[in-house]
């Protein structure tokens, strides 16, 4: 028998994660999309994502989906926002909490997986048609992103563990899409106090070898 005290006259609505991934490739940002197999919009590209089940926590469901869905795991995440117009998935009432996830280029081995037809980078500036209000989630992950790349250390997530401050220089103008002036933003970068030289070197061709840096170990999260 139902304990009465646990029903509701009002339905439920089912709720969902969906998952912005950006990294840098090939001199672009970029982001991570699935190709949806089931209906409804089955064939269409989208984020990746899905319902979150009963007994898991919402941010579990957006690491658990990911990884199920392009085989990506443990990376960074951070909760976007909520999204729920009424009629934004056609098979029923459905509110999804947006993540967005960073993840630095030379760790990525993207695959689809159970959940998924194909799994693939796209190019910001060259996106496909997105399923469901994807492609207003994903606007405002990057608007997100550009709010916080001057005042946190949200761009290092993009970046090998060592790098150089031109490594540093071309995260900026990657995402701000524009150039950089060169000595002012060495002359900010060595001020902050979230990088440490590693004392360590690398050359590039036949340029003098460039200082490698870290960030710092007392740097506990990118806010």
């Amino acid at each position: 028998m139902t304990d009465k005290k646990y029903c509701y006259e009002y339905p439920h609505p089912a709720v969902t994660t969906d998952i912005v991934v950006f990294t840098i490739r090939e001199g672009r940002l970029k982001l991570l999309l699935i190709k949806r197999k089931i209906s409804p919009y089955k064939g269409k590209w989208a984020l990746p994502g899905g319902f979150v089940a009963l007994h898991e926590d919402i941010s579990q469901c957006a690491a658990r989906e990911l990884a199920e869905e392009t085989g990506v795991s443990s990376v960074f995440l951070e909760q976007l926002g909520a999204y729920g117009a009424p009629k934004r998935d056609p098979r029923e009432r459905v509110i999804t909490i947006a993540y967005f996830a960073l993840i630095p280029s030379e760790k990525i081995q993207v695959q689809a997986a159970t959940d998924a037809a194909a799994a693939d980078w796209f190019a910001m500036d060259a996106l496909p048609e997105l399923a469901f209000d994807h492609a207003e989630i994903v606007e405002q992950a990057k608007t997100r992103l550009l709010n916080k790349l001057g005042h946190s250390t949200i761009a290092f997530q993009f970046l090998a563990d060592e790098f150089t401050l031109t490594d540093l220089q071309k995260v900026f103008e990657i995402i701000q899409g524009e150039e950089v002036d060169k000595r002012n933003f060495r002359k900010w970068a060595l001020a902050l106090n979230s990088i440490e030289a590693t004392g360590k070197e690398r050359r590039e061709g036949q340029h003098r070898p460039a200082k490698l840096y870290r960030l710092s170990s007392t740097v506990q999260d990118i806010d």
